[in-house]
């Protein structure tokens, strides 16, 4: 497939890293929430509409764009929506890329979504764990990282992670000199159909992107049931896929979830 490599940079504690990395490797940088600060070569700053004016990029160098709600919200609605996708900014700022960039390979970094009881929870200092609120969108972030890989498979991209930290994304992790073979999963069509099937029927399409204002029509163990259907379609595509596309490791025991606010 012709396309981009796209790292989608989050704030996680290790995220500095990328400072030090050689640009050349990336065709597109699409910084999350705050991401940005860490290095001023980035093409995309993607935020929610409630991220605080104060922590957003004042100015724009050439080639440089801001996302926002209005720019996000049909692309994910294309992918079916917030209510299936999980409202954490990692996964919106993936299925944007996904919709407006259409990459070839898109390497998260610093979107592992775990952090300790204690210390630093993003690279500027402590945040607040955006997926461990009430919400009923993000009940398995593992189930919405594999729908994410899956969908992104179906169009011919890779996902991977360059964390080498305890992770709820289920990608498989890769090194910056392997981005430009990485190659997607053969998705399991009859699987995936299965779950998207499963979509339809349910319905829980929201057209505004602000699904938290009809959250009481949505029944939090339907959705469970998908994410189960989700999974499922991910463990039969890794069945038939070669050895160094296996998921990521499983984050360590007493590990908290993390993620983005969509405020922070």
């Amino acid at each position: 497939m012709i396309g981009p490599i796209v790292l989608i940079l989050g704030s996680g504690p290790a995220a500095v890293a990328v400072r030090g990395w050689d640009r050349a490797v990336f065709d597109q940088i699409v910084a999350i929430n705050n991401a940005w600060r860490l290095r001023p070569d980035w093409d995309v700053s993607i935020h929610p509409e409630d991220f605080p004016p104060e922590h957003r990029p004042t100015t724009l160098a050439p080639g440089q764009s801001r996302i926002v709600a209005d720019d996000y919200v049909p692309i994910q609605n294309a992918y079916g929506g917030f209510v299936y996708a999980g409202g954490t900014m990692a996964f919106t700022a993936g299925y944007w890329a996904l919709g407006a960039l259409r990459p070839r390979v898109m390497a998260f970094f610093g979107c592992d979504m775990v952090y300790a009881a204690t210390g630093r929870t993003h690279f500027y200092g402590t945040g607040t764990a955006d997926p461990l609120r009430a919400d009923i969108t993000l009940q398995s972030l593992e189930a919405k990282a594999a729908r994410l890989q899956l969908l992104a498979a179906e169009q011919g991209c890779a996902c991977v992670n360059l964390s080498m930290q305890d992770s709820r994304l289920v990608f498989p992790r890769a090194g910056l000199d392997e981005l430009a073979d990485a190659a997607p999963l053969l998705p399991d069509a009859t699987a995936i159909g299965t779950a998207k099937a499963r979509e339809a029927a349910l319905n829980y399409v929201v057209p505004s992107g602000r699904y938290w204002q009809e959250a009481a029509r949505f029944d939090a163990s339907a959705l469970a049931d998908l994410d189960v259907l989700w999974l499922a379609a991910h463990a039969a595509t890794l069945k038939t896929a070669p050895a160094h596309e296996t998921p990521s490791p499983s984050r360590r025991p007493g590990a908290v979830a993390s993620g983005f606010r969509r405020g922070a």
